[in-house]
């Protein structure tokens, strides 16, 4: 699929759920969440029908996300079900880490690729400070059981008020590199203000190279984080919802007033 600047559309990221086991603060606000009711929820067989229409179209990268993608359950019978469709070349996750130690063999098995793994500080005062609430050594086990589970190559996500430079940045760079892991910083951002910037050692927020749409645990197809616009999977049929979100992807971002970063992932 091409839009409408010429930009190869082939990956598509998922958000299975919105609930996360964490607070953290540049994605959770302090108050009450209204989470999405179960029967909202796209069911498994959803997922795979837009994976699927989408790989005929083009797709061949797709990463589950959340919320904390390993909190919907039964996540692995997803994992094994989207690996044995025909074109995905790529299929990774976006994790905070916090249960994977209990999935990363099974993940391997089921088929998943790749892993990207969010660790903000690895002092464990700082971690909990920004996660509210979360434990870094979780996190650490998590990696190293990934590590063993035959996952060559992790990214740690690592979010920084203004850049890679700041201390707890620095630190998550040192344990990247005594992991083996590869460190992505990404510069907090701002939905309503429209506030972003590319992510240093990804793509991510690189507007002229962006070859991604996104879709919602309840079914609507995104074309650009940064904008209000969606289409229903559920209303418009799949392949209809696809074409619609590339036939209007903006040439770039510019703010969203209707979904936040726990619901669509960041």
């Amino acid at each position: 699929m091409r839009d409408r600047f010429g930009r190869v559309i082939s990956y598509l990221r998922i958000s299975v759920t919105d609930r996360c086991n964490l607070r953290c603060r540049y994605c959770m606000p302090d108050g009450d969440m209204l989470w999405l009711a179960r029967e909202d929820l796209l069911s498994f067989e959803e997922i795979v029908d837009v994976v699927r229409t989408g790989a005929e179209l083009g797709i061949n990268k797709v990463r589950l996300t959340g919320g904390e993608p390993l909190m919907r359950a039964d996540i692995l019978d997803l994992v094994a079900m989207l690996a044995k469709i025909r074109g995905i070349e790529d299929l990774s996750m976006t994790t905070n880490g916090m249960l994977l130690e209990q999935y990363a063999v099974d993940l391997a098995g089921a088929g998943l690729h790749r892993l990207n793994i969010s660790i903000d500080a690895v002092d464990p005062g700082s971690h909990r400070e920004r996660t509210r609430g979360g434990d870094v050594q979780r996190v650490k086990a998590g990696i190293r059981a990934a590590r063993a589970a035959g996952f060559e190559r992790i990214k740690l996500n690592c979010v920084v008020e203004e850049s890679s430079n700041e201390p707890d940045a620095l630190e998550v760079a040192a344990f990247a590199e005594e992991t083996g892991c590869e460190a992505r910083f990404i510069r907090r951002m701002e939905l309503t203000a429209g506030q972003f910037w590319v992510v240093e050692g990804g793509s991510g927020g690189d507007c002229p190279r962006c070859d991604r749409l996104r879709l919602s645990p309840d079914g609507m197809i995104r074309p650009c984080l940064f904008s209000d616009v969606a289409f229903s999977v559920r209303e418009l049929g799949v392949k209809e919802a696809l074409l619609r979100a590339v036939e209007t992807k903006p040439e770039s971002g510019e703010q969203c007033h209707t979904t936040t970063f726990s619901r669509i992932g960041g």
